[in-house]
């Protein structure tokens, strides 16, 4: 008859050894934050003298496993004495579990399985005893060594080929910014004018675009009271562009800019959805995870979008604030949120060519610079987005330029999209040997 295994209790008593951390200055502490999830490696430590709180003490070889957010699987088998947050239960090795190969029994699929079935709640935990009566596999600890050192020389090669894929990936994100820049300089496609020049052919410049947009702008006109002119850019600080490009500012090709609605959203899905930040993702937008209004809502239809609207995160963490899409028209009715602003661009102007430029480097820069804090959030409101300065092509030439970064974008997402499928292939792998390892299959 096969052998059970022992259960995790029996084995291993947690070391509870609670310190000062001021009086132990020389030591690194290991926070929750510096344990990466899923992999069990350390991505950094603190200095312990800047720590206020108690914390646990470990030692060389002990196995840190965070009992808090179970699924999130932070474990890791320390390689040097230190101290830790008391949110990580200590388990030191012994006679009969060798701490590499508790790590890699604690970081498998069906551990992480079990302890994420012990509680519920938006912030799960778990303690010692409850983790405790999962069983660990009756090897020895000759053993164990040799499955740890097979489970190694596996992942290694594992690792490597994931570095590799990563690095692609870190490739295309620089390449993909690459493209918006030279769009936005007019080095993507051919300069309209001067194509036009040489073939004896006249083409209206961007100036006279922009002239053409403020006219149509200030005939059609439907605001309350007196029209007013929009500010133009001030050009003295702005680079020289291309021949037949100008600069305009977001408020002078834009008929509307506006915010979307502070009302509280639902789940029912017979309302209309209403985009939020996080529906705005990689230049693109996501509708994976939408809220909703009733369709009789009072701000209906006025804070309904159409099609080739843009969409501005006005309100973000510092790095995220300011990312941008455009609404292809689907799902129809569609309405927005108030951390987004609404710029309906006039026609003339693709709205895919300025939503190219804010999410450049160039876009990148300006939001840098006109920022504000606002309690942990960063945020750039409508004013200062109507000040933007874009620089505009002639129309023709707008047309092209979207086009190519669209074609060349595309191959982009083909390859990140295979580069995750084979990520995830690479984690799918990796739970795999684990479970050959600790099913006695790895090693004889």
């Amino acid at each position: 008859m096969k052998e059970e295994g022992k259960k995790l209790g029996c084995i291993i008593k947690p070391r509870r050894e609670k310190v000062i951390p001021m009086k132990y200055s020389d030591l690194p502490y290991i926070g929750l934050e510096h344990v990466e999830a899923h992999t069990t490696k350390l991505l950094g430590n603190a200095s312990s003298s800047e720590m206020k709180s108690s914390a646990n003490r470990f030692y060389e070889g002990d196995v840190l496993y965070s009992r808090l957010r179970p699924y999130l699987n932070k474990v890791w088998h320390a390689d040097r004495d230190g101290l830790c947050s008391s949110e990580f239960i200590v388990l030191p090795s012994n006679a009969s579990v060798d701490g590499r190969f508790l790590c890699y029994r604690l970081n498998s699929a069906d551990f992480v399985s079990f302890a994420n079935s012990l509680n519920a709640g938006d912030r799960p935990r778990v303690d010692f005893d409850q983790i405790s009566s999962f069983l660990l596999p009756p090897f020895s600890l000759s053993q164990q060594r040799r499955i740890v050192a097979e489970v190694e020389k596996q992942f290694s090669r594992l690792e490597e080929g994931v570095s590799a894929l990563k690095r692609v990936q870190a490739n295309l994100k620089r390449y993909r910014a690459a493209v918006l820049k030279a769009a936005c300089e007019g080095k993507l496609v051919e300069n309209e004018v001067k194509s036009k020049k040489l073939k004896g052919k006249r083409v209206e410049t961007g100036e006279q675009l922009l002239k053409r947009i403020l006219e149509d702008r200030r005939k059609n006109w439907q605001g309350r009271g007196k029209y007013k002119e929009p500010a133009a850019p001030d050009i003295t600080k702005l680079p020289q562009l291309p021949e037949g490009w100008t600069w305009a500012t977001v408020e002078q090709i834009s008929l509307v800019v506006q915010y979307g609605s502070s009302a509280k959203t639902n789940e029912d899905s017979n309302g209309v959805p209403v985009l939020r930040m996080g529906n705005i993702q990689d230049g693109k937008l996501d509708f994976s995870s939408l809220k909703y209004l009733q369709k009789n809502h009072n701000e209906f239809p006025e804070l309904l979008l159409l099609e080739g609207d843009l969409l501005f995160n006005r309100t973000n963490s510092a790095e995220l604030v300011g990312k941008t899409a455009v609404y292809r028209g689907t799902p129809y009715p569609c309405s927005f949120a108030s951390y987004l602003i609404r710029a309906r661009i006039a026609e003339g102007c693709k709205p895919d060519y300025v939503s190219y430029f804010i999410n450049s480097v160039f876009g990148r820069a300006w939001i840098s610079s006109c920022v504000s804090q606002q309690v942990g959030q960063a945020n750039v409101n409508g004013t200062k987005l109507q000040s933007l300065a874009i620089p505009l092509p002639p129309l023709a030439e707008q047309k092209r330029i979207v086009e190519e970064v669209e074609r060349r974008l595309s191959v982009v997402e083909e390859l990140e999209s295979l580069i995750t499928t084979n990520l995830q292939r690479a984690s799918r792998l990796r739970q795999a040997v684990l479970q050959k390892a600790f099913e006695g299959k790895l090693v004889v």
